[in-house]
């Protein structure tokens, strides 16, 4: 469980317990459904991470909402949304290996995480890791409830494919962006888990092997 979980948990226990010592136990219960709501909301489950070559995997939990080609930077990327809602882990993981090159916190809007616009009006935090060459952005957006994005790791620090990165609190978005020849895996309407979930293949360089002299027959003879 994230630690949040027992800061908001063990509050509303807390609360709930001087409700029923003041009050009466049943005005305690709506305040004890919240606690469990929270310690629910905030669990953090072990995932499988995929080690195929060139693998980019959800950032987190959700339904991917679109598949798309747009332009970042003047280049043309794929970009795969998911939406979390309520019901899903909030914990973000990142989608490749690499070290993070660059870490944005954009303030915007808090529209419907479904609309396309969030994407570029609400507010988020947008990093970028680079990786065998391949350079993959996520970002975390936040929703129509969603107040708090979180992220605990700063440019120049190296990640694994799937580490947990960060946290966005309570319904939101993550989209990630990727270069064009990669392999889609997915398709709008798709859940996908945060780590354990393939969302493409970018494909990979084979190693350059250096030709074998084989020398001139007197050189072989004098070896």
């Amino acid at each position: 469980m994230v630690r949040d979980g027992y800061f908001y948990g063990v509050g509303c226990l807390f609360a709930a317990g001087v409700i029923a010592w003041l009050a009466a136990w049943p005005y305690a219960v709506p305040v004890l459904l919240l606690a469990a709501f929270f310690l629910w909301f905030f669990r953090d489950p072990e995932r499988e991470i995929p080690n195929a070559p060139g693998a980019i995997v959800s950032p987190g939990d959700g339904k991917v909402t679109e598949v798309s080609l747009v332009t970042s930077g003047g280049i043309a990327r794929h970009r795969i949304s998911i939406f979390l809602s309520v019901f899903d882990v909030h914990v973000n993981r990142s989608p490749i290996a690499g070290v993070i090159r660059d870490v944005r916190y954009q303030r915007g809007k808090f529209l419907n995480a479904m609309s396309t616009h969030s994407a570029a009006e609400n507010e988020q935090n947008i990093v970028t890791v680079e990786g065998d060459g391949r350079t993959v952005v996520f970002k975390q957006i936040a929703g129509l409830i969603a107040r708090r994005i979180i992220f605990n790791f700063k440019v120049g620090d190296r990640v694994a494919c799937g580490q947990r990165v960060g946290l966005i609190k309570f319904g939101s978005r993550v989209d990630v962006l990727f270069d064009r020849d990669a392999a889609i895996q997915v398709k709008p309407g798709d859940r996908v888990k945060g780590g354990a979930t393939l969302l493409a293949l970018l494909p990979v360089k084979q190693a350059e092997t250096q030709p074998v002299h084989a020398g001139t027959a007197g050189e072989r003879e004098a070896h």
